[in-house]
Formats: C-alpha cells, sequence, structure tokens
C-alpha cells in the first residue's frame, strides 16, 4: 500500500514508524528525504522566521523553495492510496489528513498517551495507539478495498 506519513518535523518517532510501515511493505513517502529533494524547513528560507509577520509569511509561500516542497507533497499525497497521521504533529499535517479525507481517502491517526483529544479526529477511518493495531488496520483495508 502506498502511505503518506504526515507528522511534523519534530516528532522523534517519525522515522522509527516510517521504517516499520516499510518492513511490513508498504511504500512510504518521507516529506523530509522526499524522491524530489525538494525537503525543506522555514529556516532554510529565512533563519529569522519566527519573527515573521503575515506579509512576510504570506510573501514566503511563494518562494522558491517552498514552492518545490508544496509540489513534491501535494504530488505524494495524489500518488497515496492512504495517510497516517502520526501525532503529535502541526498544523500541515493536520491539514494533509483533512484534505485526504475531503477526497475520501482513508486516513488512520496514530496517537500515544497523553496527546490533547481532538473531536473531528472522528472523520478519519480509525484512532489507535499501539503500532500493531495500525499495521493490522492497514492489512484489513488492503484486503477490503484492494488498494
Amino acid at each position: 500500500m502506498k502511505i503518506y506519513l504526515a507528522s511534523s518535523w519534530r516528532n522523534e518517532e517519525f522515522p522509527a514508524v516510517r521504517d516499520i510501515l516499510r518492513k511490513a511493505g508498504h511504500e512510504v513517502y518521507d516529506f523530509r528525504d522526499p524522491p524530489s529533494k525538494t525537503a525543506f524547513k522555514w529556516s532554510d528560507i529565512d533563519p529569522n522566521y519566527k519573527e515573521w509577520g503575515a506579509s512576510e509569511y504570506v510573501a514566503a509561500l511563494k518562494h522558491p523553495v517552498a514552492e518545490g516542497g508544496f509540489k513534491s507533497d501535494m504530488g505524494a499525497m495524489e500518488w497515496a492510496d492512504v495517510c497516517v497521521l502520526l501525532l503529535p504533529s502541526g498544523r500541515s499535517a493536520h491539514l494533509e489528513a483533512g484534505w485526504f479525507a475531503g477526497k475520501g481517502k482513508p486516513v488512520f491517526i496514530l496517537t500515544r498517551h497523553g496527546e490533547e483529544p481532538e473531536l473531528m479526529a472522528k472523520m478519519c477511518t480509525a484512532v489507535c495507539w499501539r503500532m500493531s493495531t495500525l499495521l493490522g488496520l492497514l492489512d484489513n483495508q488492503s484486503g477490503v478495498s484492494g488498494l
């Protein structure tokens, strides 16, 4: 199955979850190291990005580095069969998961103890806190939907 793993640059569990999904036989898009080599952080555009006002933020969205990252991630979202939202994550990952839900593509949330509950998680296919449960759900999804 082709998986878009949505999360945060700050999520320390991301590499381990990516590797487990790949070891289970899934293709996983890694926004941190995309095939297009367009991964970026806002600090790549401006080391002082945390000081931006609204106008600088809007202008940065048009920066070639941001455009490349967006194009790569959107292409991967179109390519993927499902989204796994790995918590904790930021706003972009939640927007990505919402895009998948809006497209009718399955969204699985992998949470952990201590995460703040979110009502709109009910839009998603499933919310789980064990990797083994997620793998079983992905295998079941694959068999049911023919993905």
